[in-house]
């Protein structure tokens, strides 16, 4: 049910990860002399906020499923 809670046309929970993936930039110099991020330096902000948004993300999708039956729901037909 997270999974299903979108910002746009992605879960929050995937864009989370993709935000705070390690990506290798192309340019060899740039890779070289600017890619200091490690996902490591960030792992414990990065599960905090994992759980946060996925809580938020469950109980938004309760809500929403709770709402009456004359309320399009996005997603479903």
């Amino acid at each position: 049910m997270a999974w299903d809670y979108k910002l746009g046309n992605r879960s929050a929970l995937e864009w989370i990860l993709d935000q705070y993936k390690e990506k290798k930039p192309k340019d060899p110099t740039i890779r070289e002399r600017f890619n200091t991020y490690r996902f490591a330096d960030y792992k414990d902000h990065v599960i905090d906020l994992l759980q946060r948004v996925c809580t938020v993300s469950v109980e938004t999708m309760k809500i929403i499923h709770q709402m009456p039956d004359t309320v399009e729901h996005e997603g479903e037909a």
